[in-house]
């Protein structure tokens, strides 16, 4: 599997075992021209924010954790407008924790 880190600030130097790209919307729409399979995204609100608003997410996997949380960080800061969903999937991980999969409409 190879990994993407989408920085501007990590020299790609000092990290030869992956790709450094500052640019997430053109790497991810590269990496879509290519065969293979599924992206899967790890990382903040505003990157998946960039990459949803361009167009560059079929599918949101949302898990829930059963702990409310007084304070953290936005799900989606910023988001232009509402965004429609399909529910795909609703799974149950156990312990209480449920992971809910949409699909994002075009």
């Amino acid at each position: 599997m190879r990994t993407y880190v989408i920085s501007r600030t990590l020299d790609p130097a000092a990290h030869p075992d992956v790709t450094v790209s500052a640019d997430a919307a053109g790497t991810v729409a590269a990496l879509r021209e290519e065969d293979g399979r599924e992206i899967w995204l790890m990382g903040g609100g505003v990157l998946f924010r960039s990459l949803l608003e361009g167009g560059l997410v079929d599918v949101v996997e949302v898990s829930l954790v059963p702990i409310l949380l007084g304070k953290g960080l936005p799900f989606l800061p910023g988001l232009a407008g509402r965004m429609p969903l399909h529910l795909d999937e609703v799974r149950d991980l156990g312990r209480g924790v449920v992971q809910v999969v949409y699909g994002v409409r075009s």
